[in-house]
């Protein structure tokens, strides 16, 4: 038993709008109006819909996180982070590979808006460590980064923490050596989560549901096994059995 509700559980799954346009990605967040998840506005939707979808799933209550992984110069990183400030998003984030001058300049670009008066809340910026697609061969042969990936992993956590950002995109795996490393109030966002029985796809470090609850991470980033089930709701609802042991 992981001693969570299932209102407690809902709250830490992130539903991955990985959709083609508006409709489609709003069809599916009616269909979990009230469930107490949050959606996760990605590169495709972004691209292809813009802030208003972003606005829309405000209005209608949900928590959003912007997945759009900024890795730019400082400068450039700066402004984008301003305006996502102002679009009201309650979670964003850059790429650590971009370094801790970037990183500190999304946190300044935060400030600016908050400081102009342009945002209403205090969004969490965090920073993606490494893909979960990423294998260690990846890691070493392709990226040049000759470690483990738990170990990149946790260097560029410290990083992150360091340039002021108030926590990191990872796969469970690495939770507990982030949060040793960070600080148990660290935040890990964790993509790679795939309930039992489902298929891996193009992910290669993944856990159920049940055991990134058991990681200790903060928030679970679930995709395809509910936006491509014939029914979201429903399979929301096993994964939140699952996370709560029930």
């Amino acid at each position: 038993m992981s001693g969570l509700t299932q209102s407690q559980a809902a709250a830490k799954v992130m539903v991955a709008l990985d959709k083609p346009d508006a409709d489609a990605a709003l069809r599916l967040a009616s269909e979990l109006q009230g469930a107490g998840c949050w959606m996760k506005v990605g590169m495709e939707l972004f691209y292809a819909a813009g802030p208003a979808v972003v606005r829309e799933l405000k209005s209608r209550g949900f928590r959003v996180f912007l997945d759009l992984k900024m890795h730019d110069i400082p400068n450039t990183v700066r402004g984008g982070a301003r305006s996502i400030a102002r679009l009201g998003v309650d979670l964003f984030n850059v790429h650590a590979a971009g370094g801790k001058a970037m990183m500190s300049a999304a946190m300044d670009g935060v400030r600016e808006a908050l400081e102009a008066g342009d945002a209403g809340q205090t969004p969490i910026v965090i920073a993606v460590t490494q893909l979960t697609s990423t294998s260690e061969t990846v890691l070493r042969d392709e990226i040049g980064i000759p470690s483990t990936v738990e170990e990149a992993v946790v260097r560029y956590a410290r990083l992150a923490r360091e340039a002021g950002l108030q926590g990191v995109v990872a796969s469970p795996l690495e939770v507990g050596a982030v949060k040793r490393a960070c600080g148990t109030d660290f935040v890990t966002v964790t993509p790679g989560i795939r309930p039992k029985g489902a298929e891996i796809g193009d992910q290669t470090r993944v856990t159920t549901p049940a055991d990134a609850v058991a990681m200790g991470t903060d928030y679970l980033v679930i995709g395809r096994p509910i936006t491509g089930a014939s029914s979201p709701s429903q399979a929301l609802e096993t994964i939140l059995k699952e996370m709560t042991g029930a």
